[in-house]
C-alpha cells in the first residue's frame, strides 16, 4: 500500500510525493467510506494518513450533495521524531480529491468538471469552501507551514488556490497530481518534427491574436507576479488530461533556442479560447497557464487510462520519472 515511516525523510522529494499522494487518496477513501457507511473499525481511510503520523482535523464537505471532497490533516509525529530530520515536514496539509464516478457523488463532481472546462471553477461553492480553509490555516499558522495537494479536479482546485495565494505574496508548497490541461492531444504525435512544427505555428497564432486584441504593449503583470511560485506538477505522458504540460514547458525553452523567446512567452500567457471569449466581452483565464513549475513526468508504460490518470501511481517506487524545474523570467 503506502510507505511506512520508521524514519521521516521529509527532505526527499520522492517521499514528499508519496506522502502527498497518499493523503489525497485518504480523501477519496473518506468519501467512499461515507457512501458505503463504513465506520469505526470498518473504515478503510485511516491507514492512508496514520502511516505518516497525520490526523484528520476536518473533513471538507460539499454544501450541495454533502460529499467529502477533501480533508485537512495535521502532522503529529511521536516524540522520538522531534528532530532535524523533520524540519521540512508541514504542520498542515489540505487535500482535494478528484471526480468519483459513483451515483452518490458523480452528479456534483461532473458539474464541477464542467465549470472547470468553462474556466468557472472559482465561482463554485465547493471552491469557496476550499479557499476559506486555505486562508484560515495560512492566516493562523503562516504559509510556510501549510501544504496543499490534489488530484485531477482536486489538482485544479489546488492550482487556483495556489495562484490566488501567490498573487498575494504567499507561495504555498503545492502538489498537483494529473492536473487538467485542456488542449489538443499533441503529445500523441510520434514524429517530433511534426509535433514541434505544430507547436511553433500555434505559438505564433496565439501571440498574433494577443497582439491584435490586446495591443503591442500587452504585458501580464499577474503572470509575472506568479513566476516565483513553483508548484510540483506530476503528469503521466500517456494521460491526455495532463500530458500537454510536457509540451507547454518544453516548447517555451525551444522557442528561446530558435530566437523567438518573446513570442513563446506571450503565447504561454494566453490561450486561443480565452482570447476569443475576451472578444465577446467574457473575461476568462485558463487555469493551466503557469509561469513556473517543478515538472515530474511518469514515462512508465500505462495499460489503460485508469492507470495513466490514477493517483495510485504516485506512491509507487518502481516508476520511470524525469523531473525538471522551469522558471519564468
Amino acid at each position: 500500500m503506502t510507505l511506512h515511516s520508521s524514519v521521516i525523510p521529509m527532505n526527499c522529494l520522492h517521499y514528499q510525493r508519496s506522502v502527498a499522494a497518499s493523503l489525497v487518496q485518504g480523501a477519496y477513501v473518506l468519501e467512499r467510506d461515507r457512501q458505503q457507511n463504513r465506520q469505526g473499525s470498518e473504515a478503510r481511510a485511516p491507514p492512508w494518513w496514520e502511516s505518516f503520523h497525520f490526523e484528520v482535523i476536518r473533513k471538507l464537505i460539499d454544501d450541495s450533495d454533502f460529499s467529502i471532497f477533501g480533508a485537512i490533516y495535521e502532522y503529529r509525529p511521536p516524540a522520538s521524531f522531534q528532530n532535524s530530520t523533520v524540519t521540512k515536514a508541514p504542520r498542515f496539509v489540505i487535500v482535494f480529491r478528484g471526480t468519483i464516478t459513483k451515483k452518490e457523488s458523480v452528479s456534483r463532481d461532473v458539474k464541477l468538471d464542467l465549470h472547470l472546462l468553462r474556466n468557472g471553477l472559482h465561482q463554485t461553492s465547493r471552491f469557496e469552501i476550499a479557499m476559506q480553509a486555505v486562508r484560515v490555516l495560512v492566516s493562523a499558522f503562516g504559509h510556510q507551514n501549510v501544504w496543499i495537494a490534489g488530484h485531477s479536479l482536486g489538482a485544479a482546485m489546488v492550482t487556483l488556490a495556489g495562484k490566488i495565494m501567490a498573487e498575494e505574496g504567499m507561495n504555498l508548497n503545492a502538489f498537483l497530481f494529473n492536473p487538467p490541461f485542456f488542449a489538443a492531444p499533441i503529445e500523441r504525435i510520434k514524429d517530433k518534427k511534426v509535433k514541434q512544427g505544430i507547436r511553433i505555428a500555434s505559438s505564433f497564432i496565439t501571440a498574433g491574436l494577443t497582439l491584435a486584441m490586446k495591443g503591442p504593449r500587452h504585458k501580464s503583470d499577474s503572470f509575472t507576479k506568479l513566476s516565483s511560485w513553483v508548484p510540483y506538477l506530476f503528469v503521466n505522458q500517456a494521460d491526455d488530461i495532463c500530458s500537454s504540460y510536457v509540451g507547454y514547458f518544453d516548447h517555451r525553452k525551444k522557442m528561446e533556442e530558435i530566437g523567438a523567446g518573446n513570442i513563446g512567452k506571450l503565447a504561454t500567457q494566453n490561450s486561443v479560447k480565452d482570447l476569443f471569449l475576451s472578444a465577446f466581452g467574457i473575461e476568462s483565464e485558463s487555469l493551466h497557464l503557469l509561469p513556473s513549475a517543478n515538472l515530474t513526468v511518469n514515462s512508465s508504460p500505462a495499460p489503460d487510462f485508469k492507470h495513466a490518470h490514477g493517483i495510485h501511481q504516485w506512491w509507487r517506487p518502481d516508476i520511470d520519472l524525469q523531473s525538471k524545474v522551469f522558471l519564468y523570467d
